[in-house]
């Protein structure tokens, strides 16, 4: 049991410390979210964005992430 919870207050010591280097760091990743594949659509007043690739790249990481820690 002790070992689990080390193991969670590591995860989310972790994670708070990517959350701040992405709001230090966040306006100089200009890539994220204008990769190739993201759709954006406007015409007229009307705008539509749905970055899908982006979306794609943050889960694969984090999912490459969360299987370190939580491997059996």
């Amino acid at each position: 049991m002790k070992m689990e919870t080390g193991k969670i207050l590591i995860l989310i010591g972790i994670l708070f410390i990517l959350a701040g280097l992405f709001f230090y760091f966040g306006g100089k990743l200009n890539f994220l979210g204008h990769l190739p594949g993201d759709i954006h659509f406007s015409r007229g007043n009307t705008e539509f964005y749905f970055p899908i690739v982006s979306s794609i790249l943050v889960s694969v990481i984090g999912t490459i992430i969360l299987n370190l820690f939580f491997r059996r």
